[in-house]
């Protein structure tokens, strides 16, 4: 119990630390930010329900009005926000990405995490992306979801990264992945 705690402290504080990396804002609104590959990361590493809970916790501090968003954002203006289908989206992206990483169980692991970070984190949040910028921005999903195509090679990098980085450390330390345990 007290592990898992740890492990959702850590992978929330992930997500934080990653929105120090310098954003890069859009022309509507929607920041480029490396913290979608932290909750990528979260699925991979920590599964589904680890995940999610790591994830959610993120999204309830930010909601608090921590400043914890790249840009050093937070508080539940946010959530009126072109971002907040991204950042509601942020713990179902975990859940899904975790999901396809505990069923991809025959692959190996930095393809099945890979795998599983387009799926979940890319895919997964789009859709609750793409609705969020469809309401907020007052347009036809259509058109919301031109707007996001912007972010899919940053995306599929952070895919690959997701690949890359849960596959070594399931090298170096293979019960620390417990998407595969």
């Amino acid at each position: 119990m007290e592990r898992n705690v740890t492990q959702i402290a850590l992978f929330t504080a992930l997500i934080a630390a990653l929105g120090l990396i310098p954003q890069l804002t859009l022309a509507f609104g929607v920041p480029i930010t490396a913290q979608s590959l932290g909750v990528m990361l979260c699925g991979t590493v920590l599964g589904a329900k680890r995940g999610f809970l790591a994830a959610l916790l993120f999204v309830g501090l930010v909601a608090l009005g921590l400043p914890l968003l790249a840009g050093g954002r937070g508080g539940l203006g946010l959530f009126t926000a072109p971002t907040a289908g991204f950042l509601i989206g942020f713990p179902v992206a975990a859940f899904v990405t975790g999901l396809m990483m505990e069923r991809l169980r025959g692959l190996p692991v930095g393809w099945g995490a890979g795998i599983a970070a387009v799926v979940g984190g890319v895919a997964a949040l789009y859709v609750f992306g793409i609705g969020g910028l469809s309401i907020v921005l007052g347009k036809p999903v259509v058109e919301a979801a031109l707007l996001v195509t912007a972010f899919i090679p940053g995306d599929l990098i952070k895919a690959v990264l997701t690949g890359l980085i849960t596959a070594a450390l399931f090298k170096a330390r293979p019960n620390s992945v417990l998407s595969r345990s």
